[in-house]
């Protein structure tokens, strides 16, 4: 999916490229401690949880529920739709773990707090943004 509509990317680092290049493949790729199993995102490179340094990023389901979420009917730059979902989603796997995201393929009256989704990428060059869209299979 690519909705054309410009937007600001992300700063690459060996610790986040992963993250924003797996949509490639279809996955949704979070950060994990090697010791604990802790999930971590943003990616930080250390567990928060216990401190290891050592992480690799692991493969999640993609289903998350709707946190919070705010329609946005302001234009900040040419090429956005007139109205688009602003939402934090709480990822299936960990409570904890949210992204900052769009809901998309829905009208956006229709978001709900909690409302199951899953994610879907947007190519952007060789950057894969993880887009959530309403999950009819919770």
């Amino acid at each position: 999916m690519n909705t054309h509509a410009p937007r600001p990317l992300p700063a690459l680092t060996s610790d986040t490229m992963p993250f924003w290049t797996a949509g490639a493949h279809g996955q949704l790729l979070i950060q994990q401690c090697c010791l604990c199993s802790y999930f971590i995102h943003p990616p930080t490179g250390f567990c928060p949880e216990c401190e290891n340094s050592e992480t690799v990023y692991t493969a999640v389901s993609g289903r998350g529920f709707v946190e919070t979420f705010t329609v946005n009917y302001k234009i900040w730059m040419p090429g956005l739709p007139d109205r688009y979902v602003l939402a934090l989603v709480r990822l299936a796997e960990q409570n904890d773990v949210r992204l900052a995201t769009n809901i998309v393929g829905c009208d956006p009256a229709s978001v709900r707090f909690d409302m199951p989704v899953k994610v879907q990428f947007e190519q952007t060059g060789d950057l894969w943004i993880p887009l959530f869209a309403p999950d009819p299979v919770p």
